[in-house]
């Protein structure tokens, strides 16, 4: 298994090479275009990537979600959901690495089997980075308007929460 970790990269550089021969492409000519666009494609999402990470420190360094989960811990409560877990809960459809923290803060203070590290373990499988995505995949290609597209994801992340709240409570 090793032998084929080491040798899948170069096997599959030198078998797109390969077949850009066959085919009578100019490979390097491509390559150039491709990484060209690719440069075309980062200046056009920094920007929406660079205020998304101000938004998440702003949020983390002022305190409100901390206010925001004490608000919401009557509610959450009533579906079992731990209070370790709530402020991952807000976080997760905004960041994922300020998610990997508050995982990590999680397992580090309950454990991993605790009912909140098994919650918040299931619920990174089962959620996205809506923010994130929509800013790197919409900025990308240029859409401005993303119509329905974040109230379908933002529910879908809030069934996403709740589904691994009852999920890890009934089953693990």
């Amino acid at each position: 298994m090793k032998l084929i970790s080491a040798l899948a990269i170069p096997v599959m550089i030198f078998g797109i090479i390969l077949f850009g021969i066959i085919k009578r492409v100019n490979v390097y000519d491509c390559f150039v275009e491709g990484a060209k666009d690719g440069i075309q494609s980062l200046f056009g999402i920094i920007a929406p990537l660079v205020g998304l990470m101000v938004a998440i420190s702003m949020l983390r360094a002022s305190g409100i979600i901390e206010m925001i989960g004490g608000f919401l811990s009557p509610l959450t409560s009533r579906i079992g959901m731990p209070d370790e877990v709530l402020p991952l809960a807000l976080l997760r459809p905004v960041s994922g690495s300020a998610s990997l923290a508050i995982v990590n803060d999680i397992f580090l203070n309950s454990g991993a089997d605790s009912t909140a590290g098994k919650v918040a373990s299931v619920m990174m499988g089962s959620t996205e980075t809506t923010f994130y995505t929509l800013a790197v995949y919409f900025g990308a290609v240029g859409v401005k308007n993303t119509r329905h597209t974040l109230k379908a994801a933002l529910i879908a992340d809030f069934v996403g929460i709740t589904a691994s709240v009852i999920t890890a409570r009934m089953f693990l």
